[in-house]
Order: C-alpha cells, then structure tokens, then sequence
C-alpha cells in the first residue's frame, strides 16, 4: 500500500500505532488509547516516569499543507484538556503531574514515519 492509497482515517490509525511503538522505545509506559469522551479522543494516555502524559498524534503524508502539529490549534487544544479533566475525575487521579505532548508524524514510507516529540505543547 502506498502513502496515496490509505484513507485519512487508514493513515492516521498507522500513525498511531507508530506513535505507541515510538513512545514505548522511548520507555514510556502506555495506559490506554483512543480514550473517547464528551465527543472527543485522546490518542495517547501514557507515564513518562510519574508524570501522566496526553498524546496528541498529528499524521500527514507531507507538508503541504504545514506541519502536522500546527492543526493542534486553541480549539482543539481546550477540548484535549476538558477530556484529560473527564478522564482524572473518572479514574479518581488525584495529586498527579500530567502534561500534554504532541507527535507529529510525517510517512516518509510505506512502515516509517519522520517523528518529532514535543513535550510539554501545550
């Protein structure tokens, strides 16, 4: 399969699972993902050491149309933290350092992704 013939939604579901390989490399300590709620996901909830960290995963064939972390605009990123507030009081987390992270990923083949991390985005 080739970058063009995955559908949006193939392509960032690649990404994804990308991102998890890339995180757990990067010993990182995956709870859960796709956490869905209040109409929104989270890609990624994971410990980085203790800290709690909300992974935004960002994918993109190219750059056409700018890098993929630039799409994490103010909308989007109020809605991230409204649903990392639902998922603490939901999993009664209290007294926790949480951060949230971005990975943008760029395919650059048919397994392999260009990857840039930052931490602590937002």
């Amino acid at each position: 399969m080739n970058n063009d013939s995955q559908t949006p939604y193939e392509l960032g579901k690649s990404g994804e699972a990308a991102a998890v390989n890339f995180l757990t490399r990067q010993k990182y300590r995956i709870v859960t993902t796709g956490f869905r709620l209040f109409r929104g996901e989270i890609d990624i909830i994971a410990y980085d050491k203790q800290t709690l960290v909300f992974v935004e995963v960002k994918t993109r064939r190219n750059c056409q149309f700018g890098m993929p972390e630039e799409s994490v605009n103010p909308r989007k990123q109020r809605q991230l933290r409204k649903i990392a507030q639902g998922y603490l009081s939901l999993n009664n987390i209290k007294n926790t350092e949480c951060r949230f992270d971005v990975l943008s990923l760029i395919k650059e083949g048919r397994n392999c992704y260009r990857v840039r991390h930052i931490k602590n985005a937002f």
